[in-house]
């Protein structure tokens, strides 16, 4: 007997920072003014996405002392925007990082609240610590949390985040013209937690939301991160969108739910995916390397260069060979606000390996670069495209992908035109929204309410 069919969850992400929009297309749009938000949100509900995801940045990026301004500086803030595209969307899911490092329960859970009133059930929040002293500096907090404190603050303050959501105790509120009054008596409860990192008590202004408590999403890819998502998420932002690495990490997130007296079905794992679509195989492969090229000039070469290196490296050739000095271990200085920094923990053994690959294959810093930091998931025609997303999904490499388009905003339009109706055609994706939630969109159930759990 076969098993039936996986039906793949699709989310587009707004593109813009890490070198992903090609600037200099001139398709390419604002990432300020609130069109391209709408343009983009408006194609993904025309493609029946599952919603749409916005990150965050709470300090500019700074290189060698400098703004990095080589890709985006500044974004608006994500509740705002997410607010208005509300208002011009109406069954598409909205989901928002926010921080839960520089920020506080109370604030933090009344505008999801909001936001989920707002949309009538479309609201989601992506769980993130902040790894680095620096942004700190903006919250008078440089240095404020040990990195080995940022989950166990995450975790107290989604609980928290819970516990506020949860103290309205009935599901209906029902307003009486005559008084006025739109509390039901009794509706209301108290909140009061006592913990290690919050210290918190008095009554929630919010009341109880249409999803019962918005959408939770993680994006952490540590052990810690893994088991704060199997034990907390409704879903996962992943960054495993490879065949097979994607598939290791699925099986390994998923066997950690059983312990947390969960169902694999009850955790969504959605990595962040690239794409590249041409009239043919060929020419969507010459597009991405056009792609590539205009994604890594020599100057973010160098810079991304430096972020191993941890020294300052103008005056280095892009087109030339890697350094033969080592780079500088210690305390890292050169790059700041950048969460990439985090992924080269031995600079010593990378700078090895990447001497060795650009030495096999002739490669200057740039090319280099352009290879080791490739994000293209998926390149090729539309058959292609949608043949080989769907058998990713249907081998447990991932519940689908959350899609980032490297043009800002029309750069979704000729995926939902041409790979959706193929994905359709095969019984993968669904022709039109059978729900009004994104708990709906996503097949996860509405949170009971008091029950700490969805409902089943």
């Amino acid at each position: 007997m076969t098993a039936p069919r996986k039906e793949i969850h699709l989310a587009a992400h707004f593109p813009g920072v890490n070198n992903t929009t090609v600037w200099s297309d001139p398709a390419s749009g604002s990432h300020i003014e609130f069109e391209s938000f709408e343009h983009f949100a408006r194609t993904a509900e025309r493609g029946k996405f599952d919603f749409l995801f916005l990150a965050e940045g709470l300090r500019l990026r700074e290189q060698n002392g400098l703004i990095y301004d080589l890709d985006v500086v500044g974004r608006p803030d994500t509740f705002s925007i997410l607010a208005a595209l509300g208002a011009v969307t109406e069954r598409l899911g909205l989901t928002g990082t926010i921080n839960s490092t520089f920020n506080e329960p109370y604030e933090v859970a009344r505008q999801f609240a909001s936001l989920d009133h707002l949309t009538d059930g479309r609201a989601a929040w992506n769980v993130v610590t902040s790894w680095d002293e620096f942004t700190g500096e903006n919250f008078r907090r440089g240095g404020y949390l040990a990195s080995s404190q940022r989950y166990s603050r995450a975790k107290e303050f989604l609980d928290t985040a819970i516990e506020l959501w949860d103290s309205w105790r009935g599901d209906e509120i029902v307003a009486d013209k005559e008084s006025g009054r739109f509390l039901r008596d009794g509706a209301v409860g108290e909140f009061e937690h006592r913990g290690e990192q919050f210290d918190i008590e008095g009554r929630f202004s919010v009341p109880r939301s249409p999803q019962g408590r918005p959408v939770i999403f993680q994006a952490g890819d540590s052990e810690e991160g893994r088991e704060f998502a199997a034990a907390k998420a409704d879903a996962i932002f992943s960054r495993h969108s490879a065949y097979e690495e994607g598939r290791e990490f699925y099986r390994d997130v998923k066997s950690r739910l059983a312990r947390y007296g969960r169902r694999r079905e009850q955790l969504l794992i959605l990595p962040a995916a690239s794409f590249v679509l041409g009239d043919t195989d060929s020419e969507a492969a010459d597009l991405a390397h056009e792609v590539r090229l205009a994604q890594v000039s020599g100057a973010t070469a160098l810079r991304f260069l430096e972020q191993v290196w941890n020294r300052d490296l103008s005056d280095v050739d892009p087109d030339g060979p890697l350094p033969q000095f080592d780079p500088v271990v210690g305390e890292h200085t050169i790059a700041r606000g950048r969460a990439s920094v985090r992924s080269y923990r031995d600079p010593l053994q990378t700078a090895r390996e990447w001497r060795e690959r650009a030495e096999a294959n002739n490669w200057s810093i740039r090319e280099l670069i352009i290879e080791v930091t490739g994000r293209q998931a998926f390149v090729g025609s539309a058959q292609t495209i949608a043949e080989r997303l769907d058998d990713s999904v249907q081998n447990d490499v991932s519940d689908g992908f959350i899609l980032v388009p490297h043009i800002t905003p029309g750069g979704l339009d000729r995926f939902v035109d041409e790979v959706v109706p193929i994905l359709q055609e095969r019984g993968s994706f669904r022709a039109d929204y059978t729900g009004t939630t994104l708990r709906d969109h996503l097949g996860i159930d509405r949170v009971a309410q008091g029950s700490g759990r969805a409902a089943s």
